[in-house]
This record gives structure tokens, sequence and C-alpha cells, in this order.
């Protein structure tokens, strides 16, 4: 297995001690597709956090590509998240000041095997838009943009937290469609956080969080293309 999470832990304490992962344990096959679906307070985002080396886990153990990060010291960790992972969020987080290729160019100059620029952008449709800033895009081509910096670094890992919660309808049709065309065309695999249980379709594995715990897990053996989604 390509992502593999056994009996992850994690607790906070803020006065009250609130446990948020109660052994947690799922697998992604390499070039997989997957959705974790669930309600806020979940667990969705603090795993994704461990699993993408932001955060640490109390005990269990999470491998990736075969290197179990929850081993990795802090310098390692940054290495990992540099090198081998993607994320994309809900908000765009692009540099204003910087145009759709320069805001791209700022990750692919510190990653060592980056994709080449122009193919990216036309992957992701804004090659005739590069020289543009983000004020004079969409929400959906920021987004786009978003991708697009997450898959020039060519990761290992894309991380996708609740990436069309702030889009319409149809824009989050194109921004999936996206998302399953790298998976197709770069052969990233996928982890994908959403509230959004029609997704799940899209996916080849789906596993759904309920207060900390993994409460179903599902395998499509056929995929809905994205632009067939309703919801």
């Amino acid at each position: 297995m390509f992502l593999s999470v056994k009996d992850l832990t994690k607790s906070y304490t803020n006065g009250l001690l609130t446990h948020v992962l109660k052994g947690v344990s799922m697998e992604l096959g390499q070039g997989q597709v997957g959705v974790i679906l669930g309600p806020s307070g979940s667990g969705k985002s603090t795993l994704m956090n461990i699993i993408g080396g932001v955060d640490r886990a109390d005990s269990g153990a999470v491998e990736v590509g075969g290197v179990r990060i929850t081993d990795l010291g802090d310098d390692a960790l940054v290495e990992y998240r540099r090198e081998s992972v993607g994320f994309v969020f809900q908000f765009y987080n692009l540099v204003p000041n910087l145009t759709v290729s320069e805001n791209i160019e700022v990750v692919s100059n510190i990653s060592k095997n980056p994709l080449e620029l122009d193919e990216v952008l036309r992957a992701v449709g804004l090659f005739d838009k590069k020289n543009r800033f983000p004020r004079e895009l969409s929400g959906g081509e920021q987004q786009r943009v978003s991708i697009a910096r997450a898959i020039i670094k060519n990761p290992k890992l894309l991380l996708c937290d609740e990436p069309t919660g702030a889009l319409d309808f149809d824009t989050s049709r194109g921004v999936l469609s996206l998302i399953q065309e790298v998976n197709t065309r770069f052969g990233t695999t996928i982890l994908m956080i959403t509230h959004n249980s029609a997704i799940a379709g899209m996916a080849h594995a789906v596993f759904r969080l309920r207060s900390g715990e993994v409460a179903e897990t599902a395998h499509n053996t056929e995929l809905i293309p994205a632009e067939r989604i309703e919801w």
C-alpha cells in the first residue's frame, strides 16, 4: 500500500482533554483517489494534517511510499512536505502581487524534480492566463492555480482539504474534473476531505469518519466522472 495509517490517535488539551482521533486505520493504493467524508468535528482535517506532516500523532503510524513519517524528525518532516506532498485548500492562498506563472514558480523553484511549467499550465487550462494576477481570475480559476502550484513539484501525494468548499456547483464540478485529470495524467495519489458525500463516487476508496473513528470503508470498482456528479 502506498498510504498506510494504523491505529492513529490524537488529543488536544485546551482546559479540557479532547480526543480527536481514536485509533484511525486506513489504506490507499498508489495512483488511487481517496475521499474522507465526515461532518465538522469528526477529525478529517487533523487526520490530513498528520498525513501531510503538518501535525504529529500521539500514537500509531503513518507510512507514505514506504517511509514511516511518524518516525521522522523535524528536519526530515520539512523535507517530506517539500518534496513528497502537495496541498490544496478551500481558500486559495495565492500571492496577490504575483502572476499565475509566478505563483506556481514559487513552488517549482524549491523543488528537486518539478514538472515543466507550461505543461502544468496547459493541464489546468490556464496557459492563456499565465500572466494575469489573482484578482483578474474567477474563484474557480484561482483554485486551478492552487492545484497547479501543488502539482508542479511532482508530489507523490496530493492532499485536498475541501477544495470545492468556496465554489458554486458548476465551478466545483470543473475543479473536481481537474483533480481527476491530475490523477489520470500524472498518476498522482490523491486524498481529499469533504463533507459532501456526492463526491464519494469519483474515488477508489471512501472513508467515513465519525467522532474520530473510521465508521465505514468502501471501495468503488467503477468511478463516476466528476462532470456527472450531482448534489
